[in-house]
């Protein structure tokens, strides 16, 4: 499963309460942005082990483990004190772009429709795509068709190199 670093608890955040004391005990829950709906979260870049549903700070107010998204799946955070009061929440966040992946494909005579060889954020102007070692422009030589696969505006040349990075 593709994941992507949480920018709220992601790596060594700490959580304070209104008076600024570490949030010991303090609660996290994640669900899909705009819902009340639970979703899963992850301890690392493998997106094997999920987190707790809420994620219990420690004494010192930090998460047990880091907080990785699901990538192209939009959050809610709530954060609430050890006694359930809710000290805020915000909506609508997604994992940060990852950085330095990379991936080719070798294009069919024809070909169009390209499948990136892992997850990227859509619209985020963060995915490069190179056809033998041009440049390629969205909008211009491709379109993102959705947080995987690229379409190209026109046929590849078969044995032709796509490469993808971000």
């Amino acid at each position: 499963m593709a994941v992507n670093l949480s920018p709220i608890g992601g790596a060594g955040w700490q959580f304070f309460d209104n008076d600024g004391v570490p949030l010991s005990g303090g609660l996290i829950y994640t669900y899909l942005a705009g819902t009340s709906t639970p979703q899963a979260t992850y301890t690392s870049a493998s997106g094997i082990i999920q987190n707790s549903n809420p994620i219990i700070l420690n004494s010192a107010g930090r998460p047990p483990s880091e907080i990785w998204l699901s990538s192209g799946v939009s959050y809610k955070f709530v954060l609430q004190t050890a006694a359930f009061v809710q000290i805020w929440s915000m909506d609508n966040l997604q994992g940060l772009p990852s950085a330095g992946q990379e991936g080719y494909i070798t294009a069919t005579q024809g070909q169009t429709v390209c499948t990136v060889p892992f997850t990227y954020l859509l619209g985020s102007n963060s995915l490069y795509v190179f056809v033998n070692g041009s440049k390629q422009v969205n909008t211009l030589n491709y379109n993102e068709t959705n947080t995987s696969t690229v379409t190209f505006i026109s046929g590849l040349n078969v044995g032709d190199i796509v490469e993808f990075t971000q």
